[in-house]
This record gives structure tokens, sequence and C-alpha cells, in this order.
């Protein structure tokens, strides 16, 4: 959980990705990218997938795992 002094816990947080929001439901202080696995800190998580329920650290994931030739095709 976040309290005024920051993240409480550490490690990886067990979050539940919201429509415009995320719920921590066990603290920690980063989730990891479902793509690359690189170490997303709670306070710079941007992208995610309600659907899915998975975090991406930057946009490029995001459309390699909704659209795997996408980013291929470009050149």
């Amino acid at each position: 959980m976040l309290n005024k002094f920051g993240p409480s816990g550490h490690g990886e947080a067990q979050v539940q990705y919201l429509d415009g929001d995320f719920r921590v439901i066990s603290p920690g202080t980063y989730v990891r990218c479902a793509i690359t696995d690189v170490r997303i800190p709670l306070d710079e998580l941007k992208y995610w997938s309600v659907d899915l329920q998975e975090a991406y650290s930057v946009p490029s994931a995001v459309l390699q795992r909704h659209f795997p030739g996408a980013l291929k095709s470009q050149g």
C-alpha cells in the first residue's frame, strides 16, 4: 500500500490493474514488465493492460504484446 511516506514493503508488488489506475494488493516497490522483465518502480508505472492484468515498461512493449508483427514490419 502507498502511504504518505511512499510505498511500504520491499521487492515486487502485487497489483490489480484498473482503468486509468491500479490498486496495490501486496506491498512492494516495483512490478515487472510482462515483455522485457524489467523492474518498473510503482511511481513510474504508466502502461498496463486491464484485460491481461500485466504491466509494460515502455510503449514498444505494449505494441509487442498486442501487435507482435508491428515492430518487425517497420524498417
